[in-house]
């Protein structure tokens, strides 16, 4: 179990893990949006990267019987939003993560989880 106050979340953070993906962060946001519970971030150090980590993690968590409410965002490769209602996945092409700072912008998130891969 890799968060002990939410072990569903465990499946979601594996499925991103699979890639070699950079910087990925959990912050939970519940009590400051209705949108989500938990926000995932991470980066990919190329377009076309972010666009297979986004295609990666759909596969494994469909496997799993778990599919998307909506993913915007990965033809282009900047930035994709995958939607699993009370899960939010980020995955940024790292210049723009950089660039809109999502962290700086939730500063009142809790993190739960920081892994530096």
């Amino acid at each position: 179990m890799i968060y002990e106050h939410d072990p569903s979340l465990d499946v979601y953070v594996k499925a991103a893990l699979e890639k070699k993906i950079i910087g990925l962060v959990v912050l939970d946001v519940r009590g400051l949006t209705s949108i989500a519970d938990y926000f995932i971030i991470c980066s990919g150090l190329s377009n076309r990267q972010v666009r297979a980590v986004a295609e990666s993690i759909q596969v494994d968590l469909k496997k799993k019987g778990i599919k998307p409410l909506s993913v915007e965002g990965q033809k282009e490769g900047h930035w994709v939003i995958m939607d699993y209602g009370h899960v939010i996945i980020h995955i940024f092409y790292e210049p723009v993560r950089t660039l809109y700072d999502l962290e700086s912008l939730w500063i009142d998130a809790k993190r739960i989880g920081n892994y530096n891969e």
